[in-house]
């Protein structure tokens, strides 16, 4: 690679083996790249290491994984890297008040989250139509957070009464691993709707932002302070397998 711009880089190269999968290489610089400032980690991420949506992503090996970065467009490839190529339609500025790292965390997640209130299950965010509540269920670890954005009651989903909780909406958003169909089926009412974001070979497809407007939406709710970004811990590109192997737990 004489003569080439170099970056450090962490790859897989086949499906499975979790974090220890996971090898830091040097890489040449695309042409077109941005500078990275910050990276989240999905749980889409540690499925596709897996091989749930193979043979359609990755597409080859070796594969720089994570898709949702922030950072300074150097010029007009992966997270887990310095350096990564964005298309410009999937790309927006962020404004001073917004981190990078608040910005990493949008993509995938908030994108996802409003699909599937507003565009699946049909809740109005203008004020229009009739009042809506929803119950949510979160690990204990989040309860508190899920509790400073004004929510009346918080459930652990892993306690007996979060495992049976019956939403009166009829809907149901599913994202938690290890919950079976048979604990599901019981909870929805007859004409619900289950929005199962549990990863699969399709869910990619449905999910991931195809456009930049609705980004910048994302960026000024943050900005308005109405979205937040949690950070459960931060890891330097130099401790890619520590924070894949939380990610795992």
């Amino acid at each position: 690679m004489e003569g080439k711009l170099i970056m450090r880089a962490v790859q897989y190269k086949s499906y499975g083996r979790g974090a220890d999968g996971l090898k830091h290489v040097e890489n040449q610089v695309p042409t077109v790249f941005i500078k990275l400032e910050a990276t989240s980690l999905n749980p889409l991420d540690l499925k596709f290491q897996k091989g749930v949506a193979r043979p359609f992503v990755p597409r080859r090996f070796p594969v720089i994984p994570c898709t949702d970065v922030a950072g300074e467009v150097v010029e007009i490839v992966g997270g887990f890297a310095e350096y990564a190529v964005a298309k410009e339609s999937l790309t927006v500025q962020r404004t001073k008040e917004v981190s990078a790292a608040e910005c990493a965390g949008l993509p995938v997640a908030a994108i996802t989250a409003h699909k599937s209130l507003v565009e699946i299950s049909g809740i109005k965010l203008d004020g229009s139509g009739p009042p809506k509540f929803g119950d949510v269920t979160c690990g204990a670890c989040n309860i508190e957070f899920v509790k400073s954005f004004g929510a009346d009651e918080v459930v652990d989903y892993k306690t007996p009464e979060g495992a049976t909780l019956k939403s009166p909406s009829g809907n149901m958003v599913h994202c938690a691993r290890g919950i079976p169909w048979s604990t599901i089926e019981p909870n929805l009412s007859d004409r619900a709707k289950l929005i199962d974001l549990t990863p699969g070979p399709l869910l990619p497809l449905i999910f991931i932002p195809k456009e930049d407007k609705e980004l910048k939406w994302h960026v000024n709710l943050v900005k308005e302070g109405k979205i937040k970004t949690r950070f459960d811990s931060k890891y330097p590109l130099s401790k890619a397998q520590d924070a894949w192997a939380k990610s795992l737990d």
